[in-house]
């Protein structure tokens, strides 16, 4: 099944990056985008989310010097470009692969593509392991890990329900019972014609 396929990557993914556990260290694929097309994508995509992940928690110190956040602002803004560009990527791979279903005339369509979903399905494996982390941290109080420990009940439910409802979404389009209709996200902030300020106005 395609959850458990992306599931099992997610985590392939966060375990490799906290071998080293730095935001810049060197990024290697190891799905061959020619032979294994959709594991690249997905283990791509999360490493991307892994990577913002990190960014986020360092940009959060109070101590943290104004031109060094700034700076972090900007990756954090490029990281968001390539979170989104991945998910379209995603997103056409799915409308090629279930491009010649014969969609039936009561077909409805779906708040969210699949690919949006699975970005939710990769935000969620961080906060799984993020939470088991702070669930089993020796060095917390009993109370600390307790309160952690029921919301990380909550999270691995929540994988549960969401891998189930994406993969039911993947099964009603591969049967016709849904079609798919991707809307690119045209963000206008990080354009230089559509971003008053980049443009030059005044």
């Amino acid at each position: 099944m395609f959850t458990e396929i992306a599931n099992k990557i997610f985590k392939e993914v966060i375990d490799t990056y906290h071998v080293v556990d730095d935001p810049y260290q060197a990024f290697t694929n190891p799905y061959d985008k020619g032979t294994n097309l959709l594991e690249h994508l997905l283990y791509r995509k999360c490493w991307i989310d892994t990577v913002q992940w990190h960014y986020e928690d360092i940009i959060r110190d109070p101590n943290i010097d104004p031109v060094a956040a700034l700076s972090l602002k900007r990756q954090i803004d490029a990281s968001n470009q390539d979170r989104t560009d991945m998910v379209e990527y995603i997103d056409s791979y799915f409308l090629d692969q279930y491009g010649n279903v014969e969609v039936k005339e009561d077909a409805t369509i779906n708040t969210e593509s699949p690919a949006w979903g699975v970005d939710r399905l990769s935000i969620l494996a961080l906060k799984v392991y993020h939470m088991n982390e702070e669930a089993t941290r020796e060095n917390a109080s009993d109370n600390h890990r307790a309160t952690c420990k029921k919301k990380l009940d909550i999270l691995l439910e929540q994988r549960v329900d969401l891998s189930t409802a994406i993969q039911q979404l993947i099964d009603d389009i591969t049967h016709g019972r849904k079609y798919m209709k991707v809307y690119k996200q045209m963000k206008m902030y990080n354009d230089d014609e559509l971003n008053p300020v980049l443009r030059g106005e005044k």
